[in-house]
């Protein structure tokens, strides 16, 4: 099977994803990559070139799923360990070839320049690298002045860069960045309302890219391992839910086409959890309802990610229903009965299923016999599926190893 799907569309999806991660500090990702883009004309790269470097700004942060590092990165101007996401970015990238050449800019993007020029790096990779780490650290010291004393501030982040050239940056790149932020519109156009417009206007200028099945899903894993990565607590989860959602589509006996959908929405279901904070989905007791309140929102967030990629509208709806009901007690949509198709309830009962057997700040795995006691009970609730819950009954011990990878430690996300 083969789907053709604006790449365009699916990079700004990923960047929305990664926006997540910072709360209530959203856009920086979007802002590095809008002020490179810039910088990258003033020098004179080409279309392809200023294009790369947008999008290696967008992506730039792709190691980044823990909310108390994206507080690290974005408040604090160089700390120990900073580099640990560089690598982790870089090896996401990797494993997508449509993107496989924007990792080595994603790797050194945090290599200050003095150790940066003097590794046996291609030149084209250094200079993209040290501007994307200029422009980064520049949002990293606005970021509390965007709304406020913007204009004034900028003076002070000026000076900042330039005592760090030849030591964190490049000299010519900060000449190149001094002369371009001298004027007060290169700063007003960082600010939301503004930002939307080139964002808007870039994602227009992408052409349709046609992918393989087995490139949107690897790209599904990307998304996956971003999410996956966000806690201990939550490592398997997507993968260990998408696993079993294409077994039992396939034991349902619905077409290839429809069980590979699947299994690319349970990969992607849980993209909006990025967004709660660490220490929500590590509490190691019961949640408040401000915090669950956080929870609720996730499956929202997922939908309004995915929806912008043309081609994947049904993964999207199948992705962001998984905690809707038949009893319409579901959220955030509150449907119920038929309005839940045959894949939502799939997917519904997997990541149910995966989420009790793997490990949680405040329990235990349960075993496979309790875990479908519960689902059976929520059957007679008729908060799940009965015909998919049966099933999971009859491949009992099947759904228990693709759920959980037999691992000796496992992990999952607060369900």
């Amino acid at each position: 099977m083969s789907v053709t799907i604006d790449l365009g569309q699916a990079i700004h999806a990923l960047a929305d994803a990664l926006d997540l991660v910072g709360v209530d500090k959203v856009l920086h990702g979007k802002r590095v990559a809008a002020m490179a883009w810039q910088c990258g004309r003033a020098l004179g790269m080409s279309e392809p070139e200023t294009e790369d470097l947008f999008h290696a700004g967008l992506l730039h942060d792709s190691g980044v799923s823990s909310t108390h590092i994206h507080h690290c990165l974005i408040d604090q101007l160089d700390w120990e360990g900073a580099e640990f996401h560089c690598f982790k970015g870089g090896e996401l990238l990797g494993q997508f070839a449509p993107l496989s050449h924007l990792a080595p800019i994603v790797r050194y993007h945090h290599t200050h320049w003095e150790m940066l020029h003097a590794l046996d790096v291609a030149e084209p990779v250094v200079r993209s690298a040290n501007l994307i780490y200029l422009v980064d650290r520049v949002d990293a010291l606005i970021t509390p002045h965007y709304e406020r004393d913007l204009l004034l501030a900028r003076h002070a982040v000026r000076d900042t860069v330039w005592r760090l050239s030849s030591s964190f940056f490049a000299p010519e790149l900060v000449a190149l960045f001094l002369d371009l932020s001298d004027s007060e519109a290169f700063w007003l156009s960082l600010e939301a309302r503004h930002l939307s417009r080139l964002i808007y206007e870039r994602e227009r200028a992408y052409r349709l890219t046609p992918i393989s099945f087995p490139e949107l899903r690897q790209l599904a894993l990307i998304f996956a391992q971003v999410v996956d990565a966000k806690s201990p607590y939550t490592m398997e989860h997507s993968l260990g839910t998408a696993r079993l959602a294409r077994f039992l589509a396939e034991r349902i006996g619905l077409p290839v086409e429809v069980c590979e959908k699947i299994e690319v929405a349970g990969l992607l279901h849980d993209l909006g959890k990025l967004q709660v904070p660490d220490e929500i989905l590590e509490k190691p007791g019961p949640l408040s309802r401000e915090e669950r309140s956080l929870i609720e929102r996730h499956s929202f967030e997922t939908y309004q990610i995915l929806r912008g990629i043309a081609g994947l509208e049904d993964i999207a709806l199948w992705a962001a229903y998984h905690h809707e009901r038949p009893d319409g007690g579901g959220y955030p949509f509150r449907c119920s009965g038929t309005e839940l198709t045959l894949e939502m309830r799939i997917i519904a009962v997997s990541d149910v299923f995966q989420a009790l057997a793997q490990r949680r700040p405040y329990r235990r795995s349960l075993p496979p016999a309790q875990i479908l006691e519960m689902l059976r009970a929520f059957v007679a609730q008729n908060r799940l599926d009965e015909e998919i819950v049966e099933l999971i009954g009859q491949n009992l011990d099947t759904s228990w190893r693709l759920a959980t990878s037999q691992e000796t430690e496992p992990g999952t996300a607060r369900h």
